[in-house]
């Protein structure tokens, strides 16, 4: 069974930064890949970064919304993954939820594909 846990999120004005963590527990198969879906009210899910846990330099994935701001990476220890957020936009503003799976496939940017959630961190970007 695997469980994920997020935590970091918050308000900031725009302009600012926070950034995100995930801890996964489980299998590590199943969390080969892990990645960050955010969604707001009224609007659809949205995968905005993601990455390769299962090597030494995993390969990241980013939305075209997001690129340039935000960075995911690895802790030192492979079950950890943090979401930079910079220059952040009223636009960021949703529930974070930290995703993994032991597939990945190109509808992740529709936050599809993940077999494991969190239960989501709120971030809320005041303009």
């Amino acid at each position: 069974q695997v469980q994920l846990v997020e935590s970091g999120g918050g308000s900031v004005q725009a302009g600012g930064s926070l950034r995100l963590s995930c801890a996964a527990s489980g299998n590590s198969y199943s969390t080969s890949y892990m990645g960050w879906v955010r969604q707001a009210p009224g609007k659809e899910r949205e995968g905005v970064a993601a990455i390769y846990t299962g090597g030494y330099n995993g390969n990241s994935y980013y939305a075209d919304s997001v690129k340039g701001r935000f960075t995911i990476s690895q802790g030192n220890a492979k079950n950890t993954v943090y979401l930079q957020m910079n220059s952040l936009k009223p636009d960021d503003s949703a529930m974070y939820y930290c995703a993994a799976g032991a597939q990945f496939t190109a509808g992740w940017v529709r936050g599809h594909g993940f077999a494991y959630w969190g239960q989501g961190t709120q971030v809320t970007v005041s303009s």
